[in-house]
């Protein structure tokens, strides 16, 4: 395949993205198990809700809310506009920004400002470049990614881990042989801080351990409980005619690690790393409890983009606004001023939760105090 129709077969298949995640049932049948977290309530806080601090800081930057619009979508013109509107909306609202996979824009440089437009439109907030670890495994390195991040002067770059995906993609890569020594390489020359993200399918305390061993301080646990990929990759496939594919990736479309026992074992295996917890995130209570379980952020995608579908901008701020409003209500509710208090208030896991961490080696008690007692790596 030469590079020309490389480059238009990644930007129809980004197109595609954007269309089955908007029109399509392209979430999990599985929870995050997030709603197996309770926080405690408190009857008397002793607050007012605006003396509650819901802000923290991201790659050296202020947010008004521990939240990220995670990265979706770039490499077309419709995922431009999208772009645009996504960073106009965070830097209203002081959130943080990841764009889609930018192998579009390095393949066809004449693509790059559909990603850059979100720097352009949203310059003054945390942006995070994103490109897939496949791609170094293949033969990209420290080049590539800088060219990455120059394109929408990003504070980070995010390497995405999605096997899963790729596996079940008709186009996909299938070679992952040598993936952690390439992000380890890399992330020691890229020169701005390298996050390690899966794409809905959960990070692992054994996967976390050893990049973490080798020096990586970012991770986006990216569960299971929200979109999954192989069950958007199962939908092209049967439109593209790779029935035996397809009906493969649909016998694996609830495949993965639900959101909150991957922020369990990533912070037990890495607990001075940067926890971003991804993955089935919809509302300001689910921003709290996987703050509370040992996350320092969380990122949420596909209610923004299906907002922005049902109502563009408007939308877009009307539900960030609900989100941010949910954060701050959640911590007067438990009586926590700021978000370093509510990880030192008490929680309950359920039974289920309390079982995983157990088979998994992982001491529920020594855990949450050593939660409670943390403070944001980010």
């Amino acid at each position: 395949m030469t590079g020309v129709v490389r480059a238009l077969a990644t930007r129809i298949r980004k197109l595609d993205h954007i269309r089955l995640c908007i029109d399509s049932d392209v979430e999990h049948e599985t929870s995050t198990l997030l709603d197996h977290v309770i926080l405690v309530h408190s009857s008397a806080p002793e607050l007012s809700l605006d003396s509650v601090d819901s802000s923290t800081r991201f790659l050296g930057k202020k947010l008004e809310a521990p939240i990220m619009i995670a990265g979706m979508t770039g490499g077309h013109e419709v995922a431009a506009k999208i772009n645009c509107v996504i960073a106009r909306v965070a830097e209203k609202l002081g959130l943080a920004m990841g764009v889609g996979s930018q192998r579009a824009a390095i393949e066809n440089p004449e693509l790059a400002w559909t990603f850059r437009v979100a720097r352009e439109c949203g310059p003054g907030i945390p942006i995070v470049a994103n490109l897939g670890a496949a791609q170094l495994v293949a033969g990209w390195g420290v080049e590539e990614i800088r060219r990455a991040v120059e394109m929408v002067d990003a504070d980070a770059v995010a390497i995405h881990l999605n096997p899963a995906q790729e596996v079940f993609q008709p186009e996909g890569d299938h070679d992952f042989a040598g993936v952690v020594d390439r992000v380890a390489q890399v992330a020691e020359e890229v020169g701005v801080p390298l996050i390690v993200k899966e794409t809905g399918h959960g990070l692992s305390m054994e996967v976390v351990y050893v990049l973490y061993s080798r020096g990586i301080r970012f991770f986006d646990v990216s569960g299971t409980g929200g979109t999954s990929w192989i069950r958007v990759e199962y939908y092209r496939g049967r439109n593209r005619g790779y029935g035996v594919v397809a009906e493969a990736a649909k016998e694996y479309s609830s495949w993965g690690i639900p959101t909150a026992i991957s922020i369990i074992e990533a912070r037990w295996a890495a607990p001075t790393a940067c926890i971003i917890a991804s993955g089935g995130i919809r509302t300001g209570l689910d921003v709290l409890r996987a703050i509370a379980l040992g996350a320092d952020l969380v990122a949420v995608a596909l209610p923004v983009i299906r907002a922005y579908a049902s109502g563009g901008e408007r939308a877009v701020q009307e539900y960030l606004e609900k989100l941010v409003y949910g954060v701050k209500a959640g911590l007067l509710l438990t009586a926590s001023r700021n978000i370093t208090e509510l990880r030192g208030k008490p929680i309950l896991i359920s039974q289920t939760l309390d079982m995983v961490m157990r088979q998994r080696g992982i001491d529920p008690k020594i855990y949450m105090n050593a939660t409670r007692a943390m403070k944001g790596w980010c």
